[in-house]
């Protein structure tokens, strides 16, 4: 899809980052599946809807938030200037912190280029179907030049974040973190850090919509004519992610919008203990964090509390979140985000002491310890699903490669002119059982809208897991938010391609 000032938005104009989009050819068992006939489906705005948005707790107080999504020249630090699209000028855009059961009304103006739509997509926020943000299965796409309020309880503390579901936005500047605090927070600590990783290359090196128009002509296509490449990238391996660690080459890789060179720093004191909110906003790419000199503690994957366990790095794919615990020591340290599998870095600093900052590449000895992985995490105790038997088991296999770029779900490619043609089904109050089944040869992050997950028996409460080449990864939830919900890789250009489905329940 091209989203050049002045064309028409075509079928492939509405979904995110680059969810061009999947099908939903789906296996089912224990009652469950879609069968030879059309179920009839819970409407995002339905009965339905409004009385389980009616269950959710409320404190009374609505925040009231302006978006406006525009192009801009973006400042990335070392002299480097994005020509972008962005929120009110900058990336990532402002911080949006509320309370648990606050009402959310923020206002989206879209002032993107003539025929330009987009959109706001909540990450990770189990609302209410019709505020979702995802053109055209929840609502109509925003058109240029106008305006829409998303109205929707942020009930959940947690790390989330927002961004567009329309063409490939999300690998361009819109995007922005929302901080659900919890009243009543457990953990104990003196300062916080929102930390947001990106890997960029929009307004420096080309465009999302270059990228993909190069990546969608294979790699068949490039060995067949001897064609150039300038954006796809070969050899990235990486045996944490099962092999090939990306499709993109990115000139940049960000920690909260700087370049390596010109980090942000966090200044603070020997001793304090630090909340690191961690997101990976990319588009391609996961990174493993790790602060020089430190330890940490993971105590949230997602939104959702899980055991403490301690780490010396971190991997997190794209639209993951983790929240971690650092006790500060005395110096200046590096945050380093190395590019897994991309031999690059982004960093941050944080200064406690007098000292040097180390050169803008240094990697600390911590991204060769211990790696927390999702995959390696339980749930709080507090958070665990309570056992109990399937009611509806689907199989979701993600299939596709790098040859014909041919990324899908089943097989099958999502109907944008009929979302609701081929939906994965379920209804309300049923435990439901998504076996994730990778034949692929590269890892993918699958991102369910609306609901958290968990990870087999005791894993981790999440939405966005990574699965690996070669693995399957069940997944638990109790289907509770009625409405229709997408189901995708959050690798943006995979889905561009046509790694989507439609989670649908049924009326």
């Amino acid at each position: 899809m091209s989203e050049t000032p002045g064309s028409t938005p075509g079928r492939r104009s509405f979904l995110l980052a680059g969810l061009g989009v999947a099908g939903a050819g789906v296996l089912a068992a224990c009652g469950g599946g879609s069968g030879a006939g059309r179920p009839a489906l819970v409407s995002p705005s339905g009965a339905a809807v409004g009385a389980a948005d009616g269950k959710r707790n409320r404190t009374g107080r609505t925040h009231e938030v302006s978006l406006v999504a525009a192009p801009a020249p973006v400042e990335l630090g070392g002299g480097v200037t994005a020509g972008t699209w962005a929120f009110a000028g900058r990336t990532p855009g402002e911080e949006l912190r509320v309370s648990a059961g606050d009402l959310v009304a923020a206002t989206l103006s879209n002032r993107l280029p003539d025929r330009t739509t987009t959109s706001v997509h909540w990450h990770g926020i189990a609302l209410r179907n019709d505020m979702d943000g995802v053109p055209p299965v929840t609502q109509t796409a925003v058109a240029s030049g106008q305006d829409f309020t998303y109205r929707f309880l942020a009930d959940a503390p947690g790390t989330y974040f927002f961004h567009p579901h329309v063409g490939l936005q999300l690998d361009r500047g819109l995007y922005a973190p929302l901080i659900v605090e919890d009243p009543n927070e457990p953990l104990s600590y003196d300062d916080e850090w929102v930390v947001v990783l990106d890997d960029w290359l929009d307004g420096v090196a080309g465009t999302p919509d270059e990228v993909y128009a190069e990546l969608k002509r294979g790699m068949g296509a490039m060995h067949g004519g001897g064609m150039a490449m300038k954006h796809m990238l070969m050899g990235a391996e990486s045996p944490l992610l099962g092999g090939d660690a990306g499709d993109v080459r990115y000139p940049y890789h960000l920690v909260n919008g700087r370049v390596p060179g010109d980090p942000q720093v966090l200044r603070s004191a020997p001793g304090r203990r630090v909340r690191l909110r961690l997101v990976n906003a990319g588009g391609d790419t996961a990174y493993r964090v790790a602060l020089g000199g430190h330890r940490m503690t993971v105590t949230h994957t997602d939104g959702f509390p899980v055991r403490h366990q301690e780490a010396d790095a971190l991997l997190i794919g794209m639209g993951e979140r983790y929240d971690v615990l650092v006790t500060l020591g005395d110096g200046v340290f590096p945050l380093v985000a190395l590019a897994e599998g991309k031999n690059a870095v982004g960093r941050a600093l944080v200064r406690t002491g007098s000292g040097a900052a180390p050169v803008a590449d240094f990697r600390p000895g911590e991204l060769e310890g211990a790696v927390a992985t999702g995959s390696r995490l339980k749930a709080a105790d507090d958070v665990r699903l309570p056992s109990g038997k399937a009611d509806r088991v689907h199989r979701v296999e993600l299939t596709g490669g790098m040859m014909a770029y041919d990324w899908a779900i089943n097989g099958e490619r999502f109907d944008m002119d009929d979302p609701a043609r081929r939906p994965i089904t379920v209804a309300e109050g049923q435990r439901v059982r998504l076996d994730f089944v990778n034949s692929t040869g590269m890892w993918h992050p699958v991102h369910l809208h609306g609901h958290t997950y968990q990870l087999g028996a005791d894993g981790p409460r999440k939405d966005t897991a990574i699965v690996l080449p070669g693995r399957t990864v069940s997944v638990f939830f109790d289907a509770d938010n009625p409405g229709r919900w997408l189901l995708h890789c959050h690798n943006a250009y995979h889905g561009e391609a046509g790694m989507m489905a439609l989670l649908a329940y049924e009326d």
